[in-house]
């Protein structure tokens, strides 16, 4: 019989790792939302400012790597406790950037931070969650990224307009504090106490005994890149370029689409406890893929909101199944840092997708530019899924 995760420990866990990825996604989606301010603000052009967030992206694989190893060999509870409070004054001193070189490193800074909460996290989550929760508990803490997007675009609507740019950033550090206080509730994971390494060095070589399956979800996870980031950074700006709307408007239709996205998360990463990780996974994505003509060439505003909130619970049902997927697939004594690792370099790799799609969108228009990228992204992630393999239901806890 397997060792039962501390009582009262699954929903602390579940909660701490929510919430942290939450205010590491709002605080990374604030700038889509401020890409015209900022450029008047610093007299840079947009594509400087788009570059910022190719900046956070790139830096992210630092701090998954960093803490991850922290975490695989000191407990997972202290690393995160660090990256929230790290980020969160990160945040509060970009609000406070005099001019652009400033904003750009502290956009870099805050990559470190971004990129070591979502491995700690969703390891200790899926670590304290039952077997037969972790589907749609993988969808919750995935979906802490869209619900993170949606609070941006609450503040774009309301914050911004009131008080202008620097508070944006001011207030994505003040709920941390609760986070923090949850974190510090959470016990220190069963699973990792039983599979501790007895060295940093020990859990490099797990990770090198396992390159091949290591390299693969690298690559996956950069496809995974290309849809998420492909369809959601620069999709306010398309919106207003390409159909004229009013930053408002944006703003509350990103609102819409980004409660898509969520119930997506929670949808797709139950029905992969049901049908199996990958095949959860491409369910949403072919409900991506049909929607691509409808959420580029729509004609009004009605078409577009619908096509986006389709899209993006397609996207981010795709996403929600991330988290249990690549916890289930790592080595038992690597787990903090295997797939945090992995994901963030797939951000690394994809970190230029904003500027890519930019330029495309000065060669074919920007309506072909998202709609071509994101047709050649799926196709890619069905490939790496049908050949790919899965550990679905996977203990992580020892028989006692």
């Amino acid at each position: 019989m397997a060792a039962a995760p501390r009582k009262g420990g699954a929903h602390y866990a579940v909660l701490a790792g929510f919430l942290g990825w939450t205010l590491d996604a709002f605080d990374f989606f604030v700038i889509i939302f401020l890409y015209d301010t900022l450029a008047k603000q610093f007299g840079v052009s947009k594509q400087a400012i788009i570059f910022t967030t190719a900046a956070t992206l790139a830096f992210r694989p630092v701090g998954a790597f960093v803490f991850g190893l922290l975490s695989d060999r000191f407990g997972r509870r202290i690393p995160l406790v660090a990256t929230i409070v790290y980020f969160s004054l990160i945040e509060v001193g970009c609000g406070f950037a005099p001019n652009y070189i400033v904003f750009l490193v502290l956009r870099a800074l805050f990559g470190i931070g971004m990129g070591g909460e979502w491995g700690v996290g969703a390891s200790l989550v899926m670590e304290a969650a039952p077997p037969r929760w972790r589907g749609i508990l993988s969808g919750m803490l995935q979906s802490g990224y869209p619900i993170g997007n949606l609070l941006a675009a609450l503040a774009a609507r309301f914050v911004l307009p009131a008080w202008g740019w620097r508070p944006m950033f001011w207030i994505g550090a003040l709920p941390a504090m609760f986070a923090l206080y949850i974190t510090l509730k959470v016990p220190e994971s069963v699973a990792w106490e039983q599979h501790r390494a007895g060295s940093m060095g020990e859990v490099l070589r797990t990770v090198a005994a396992q390159w091949k399956r290591f390299a693969y979800l690298v690559v996956l996870m950069t496809f995974m890149m290309f849809l998420s980031h492909g369809t959601q950074d620069l999709y306010p700006d398309f919106l207003k370029e390409v159909h004229r709307l009013r930053p408002a408007l944006v703003a509350n239709i990103a609102m819409i689409y980004t409660a898509g996205a969520v119930v997506g998360a929670i949808i797709f990463g139950h029905l992969s406890q049901v049908l199996g990780r990958r095949k959860g996974m491409m369910c949403a994505l072919g409900l991506s893929l049909v929607i691509i003509p409808f959420w580029a060439f729509g004609v009004n505003v009605f078409l577009l909101i619908a096509a986006a909130v389709l899209m993006q619970m397609g996207v981010q049902g795709a996403w929600g199944v991330i988290p249990v997927h690549l916890n289930e697939l790592a080595a038992d004594s690597a787990r903090g840092l295997i797939p945090g690792f992995a994901y963030q370099l797939g951000i690394l790799f994809a970190a230029p997708t904003n500027n890519v799609e930019f330029a495309l969108r000065g060669r074919f228009g920007y309506q072909w530019a998202l709609a071509g990228f994101e047709v050649v992204t799926i196709a890619a992630l069905a490939i790496l899924l049908w050949r790919g393999s899965e550990a679905h239901g996977k203990s992580f806890i020892k028989p006692v």
